[in-house]
């Protein structure tokens, strides 16, 4: 998995937790602690797909534009870091004659892929606004 994913989480919840309200890629940048060229590459994905919009200019920045009770988290993954479960390198050769080596890639893909899809599918029960929930309520604890 990808830290974009963690950024557009933390950013879309920020933005739900001040409703209405422009916030600029340096103030999530700060929330976030990440640098504000990374979460405006983030906040291009989620404009992009109408999760936010967005102003230029000054006093510009981004405000939520998706409903938090709609948005779930599997949305989110799948937007950021559908994919990323399955590693760049796989190891062996499908030129060699042994029966390991020349099959574990075609293996081991479909394995990511469907713990990708398990993943994906629990993250679905989660809502932006059920994480701002739990952020709540961990504060009064």
């Amino acid at each position: 998995m990808n830290s974009e994913f963690t950024i557009a989480v933390h950013s879309l919840v920020l933005l739900a937790y001040h409703p209405g309200k422009m916030a600029s890629s340096n103030y999530i940048a700060e929330n976030v602690s990440t640098h504000p060229a990374r979460v405006r590459k983030v906040m291009g994905l989620l404009k992009k797909t109408g999760y936010v919009v967005s102003k230029e200019g000054v006093g510009g920045g981004f405000i939520l534009k998706a409903d938090p009770d709609q948005v779930t988290l599997g949305e989110i993954y799948r937007v950021t870091s559908e994919g990323s479960l399955h590693p760049n390198w796989c190891s062996g050769d499908r030129n060699m004659p042994c029966v390991v080596a020349s099959n574990i890639e075609e293996v081991m893909a479909k394995v990511f892929c469907d713990a990708e899809t398990h993943l994906t599918l629990y993250f679905d029960k989660f809502t932006i606004s059920d994480v701002l929930k739990e952020l709540k309520t961990a504060q009064t604890k």
